[in-house]
């Protein structure tokens, strides 16, 4: 099974997916990548192309703790703080390896997440992950914003194991984001990999550099939602995802 690549789509905030650098691969460059991983399998070599990796923004350097130790010092000393101080010694530290995780999306073997866990199956009707906890930062200020993510995708003979689709919410979510590109990253990233006939992703989200700083409401909150194939061309598609989720918010369940 091959991933098939579209061209990246502009989302909400003026961004396109990817690295936004305005770079395009053809067809032909990335059968070439995937051709020349001998030794993987095709899927696996395609997750891990190049092309795939620029589109996704993924395959990024290990963080530089050192120099972030470096600023996080700076910083303290900037606000006024003593870093020797016994409450801040270790701040640094922890600050660095704090991002290490937190941004850990950049750095996600896709390959090694999807685990092959892609099945074929003869059902064609939508499937939903829903209520599915996501933390992010934003771009804009580095503090967090954090929500719930719902997922479907009418599969074209190909399904993805349940527990793959938290682990891909994670992986675009742990990183600097805005909530619009970061909607539209889960929904390609899933057609990409399924081939699905069609993918709907809809994202709450609670913004602390709102909430904390600037207007300060607390109780304000954005969604966001991307409509792929078969769910943007059918309205009544849409509207039986959403019912979906309104129909199971704030119902308790078995686990």
């Amino acid at each position: 099974m091959t991933t098939k690549r579209k061209s990246p789509a502009a989302n909400g905030d003026g961004h396109k997916s990817g690295n936004g650098n305005g770079h395009h691969h053809d067809h032909g460059h990335e059968q070439e990548v995937t051709v020349a991983l001998i030794g993987e399998t095709e899927f696996d070599a395609a997750l891990r192309s190049p092309v795939l990796q620029e589109r996704f923004e993924l395959g990024y350097p290990e963080v530089d703790q050192d120099a972030i130790k470096q600023a996080v010092t700076q910083i303290l000393i900037a606000v006024g703080e003593d870093p020797n101080r016994e409450g801040l010694r270790s701040t640094p530290k922890r600050v660095a390896s704090a991002y290490d995780e937190l941004l850990s999306g950049y750095r996600t073997d896709a390959a090694e997440l999807v685990n092959n866990a892609i099945f074929d199956v003869e059902y064609d009707d939508m499937i939903i992950v829903r209520d599915i906890e996501y933390f992010s930062l934003c771009e804009h200020h580095m503090l967090p914003f954090m929500g719930h993510a719902h997922v479907a995708y009418i599969p074209d003979q190909k399904v993805i194991g349940l527990s793959k689709i938290p682990r891909i919410v994670d992986m675009f979510s742990r990183r600097l984001q805005v909530q619009e590109r970061l909607t539209r990253q889960i929904a390609e990233f899933l057609e990409t990999i399924l081939g699905a006939r069609g993918v709907a992703v809809t994202l709450d989200g609670a913004h602390m550099c709102s909430m904390m700083r600037g207007v300060q409401k607390c109780h304000s909150g954005m969604t966001t939602s991307a409509w792929l194939g078969e769910f943007k061309a059918n309205r009544d598609l849409r509207s039986e995802f959403m019912a979906h989720i309104h129909r199971a918010a704030g119902k308790k369940t078995l686990i």
